[in-house]
């Protein structure tokens, strides 16, 4: 694997343009776009404050910059170096800032969900949307980029309003049978959108376009219920991951599970790979050496490689025990994503924090457990092809596919 010089680089703000063309990365209150296939400088913007969000429009022609503490939104274009845009949103205050799908509105959440500001570059108008609710996914837009769907709260009640993105007209505006509303989330057709109550009631909504109740769906109750939910690429299937340490299969006909996928402890099935990383030792110890290494050497000259041993089924997992007495417990189902084609589901357990589950949706089925030396911070599927990368925090990214898993050292100081 080839990596290029390290960049500098603040609060991880590093984002590949929609079209794959650009490469924005933020250090400080500088904004520096990059060519991807050549990384060379094209253009170098300085925003007023440091920059806490950047985020592309959908046709990568402008990029936003948010710094929350100012209230302040600049705007920049690639195509037009000169032009810029300064969005202030003055006492009301700023929280959150996204872009609209068509590219040319922006839409700015105020301090304490007062309301949500449009602004068009194109009319160089605004208008306002009130009640929008403080949750985990309040705003979803529709693959196509038609529609928006709002969750919102007002007389100690939770409703969802769709809107048509072109003209922002209200489509439809409805109550949610819900104590809590935590998430919306579109499925990639479009045609269905879920909803999801909070974690102390298990309960996941799904409507229709026009707001009509599809279906209710309710796997048990008086404990701990939905923690992550995710749709399947071809919209098929919608995977609900709860506190039970299980994710829940539900197919687009009946809204019916089609499976429960657990994930125990002892994984003993002769048909699923098991891979454990290793520490492999490094040929050259520092100790070894007849004198110290040069200030300014890189460290990764004396870092700890690995690498993956397929382990033989039965094979114990490490578990660690949550402190069920604190809020947000380390338990259950806290990351899923399917991949591209369809074709997997990678999961992680919270209260086995090492372990990364790669199930076969094509028949229903556990394929590979991954077990790292360190616990799992995220995962992410290539886009092209059926390859998870996951990291750990530490100087290593890990690969797997179906023809195997390799770990790879990342050539930079430190961790």
């Amino acid at each position: 694997m080839n990596f290029s010089e390290v960049f500098k680089l603040s609060n991880q703000l590093c984002k590949f343009s929609p079209n794959g063309k650009y490469l924005a990365s933020c250090v400080q209150y500088r904004l520096v776009i990059r060519d991807v296939s050549t990384l060379q400088i094209l253009q170098l913007y300085t925003c007023l404050d440091q920059i806490q969000h950047a985020e592309w429009s959908a046709d990568s022609m402008f990029i936003l910059c948010a710094m929350y503490k100012r209230g302040i939104v600049q705007v920049w274009s690639l195509e037009q170096p000169d032009w810029h845009c300064k969005i202030d949103e003055g006492s009301a205050g700023l929280v959150s800032s996204c872009w609209s799908p068509d590219g040319r509105h922006i839409l700015n959440t105020t301090e304490f969900h007062l309301r949500i500001t449009l602004w068009s570059l194109s009319a160089k108008s605004v208008s306002y949307i009130k009640y929008p609710k403080a949750c985990q996914k309040g705003i979803a837009f529709t693959s196509d980029g038609r529609h928006m769907a709002l969750a919102e709260r007002r007389d100690c009640k939770d409703y969802i309003s769709i809107f048509v993105c072109n003209d922002w007209r209200l489509l439809r505006h409805f109550e949610t049978d819900t104590q809590d509303l935590t998430g919306i989330d579109w499925a990639p057709n479009g045609c269905v959108l879920a909803a999801w109550d909070t974690c102390l009631e298990y309960k996941v909504l799904l409507y229709s376009l026009d707001g009509r109740l599809l279906s209710t769906y309710s796997a048990y109750e008086w404990s701990l219920g939905i923690k992550s939910l995710t749709w399947s690429p071809s919209s098929q299937f919608l995977a609900v991951g709860s506190y039970d340490e299980k994710v829940r299969i539900l197919n687009h006909v009946t809204w019916k599970p089609i499976k429960e996928l657990v994930h125990p402890v002892v994984v003993s099935s002769p048909k699923t790979v098991a891979y454990r990383e290793v520490d492999k030792s490094q040929s050259v110890e520092p100790s070894q050496l007849t004198f110290p290494p040069p200030r300014g050497t890189p460290s990764s000259l004396f870092t700890v490689h690995s690498k993956y041993e397929l382990v033989d089924v039965p094979v114990t997992l490490r578990t660690v025990k949550p402190d069920t007495d604190r809020a947000n417990p380390e338990l259950g189902i806290g990351m899923l994503a399917f991949s591209p084609d369809n074709r997997y589901l990678a999961t992680k357990n919270d209260n086995m924090p090492c372990c990364v589950w790669i199930w076969d949706i094509q028949k229903m089925r556990l394929s590979v457990v991954l077990e790292q030396t360190s616990p799992v911070r995220s995962f992410h599927w290539d886009p092209v092809q059926p390859r998870l990368a996951i990291c750990t925090g530490n100087s290593k990214v890990y690969l797997w596919s179906p023809t195997g898993c390799v770990s790879v050292q990342v050539p930079v100081e430190g961790e």
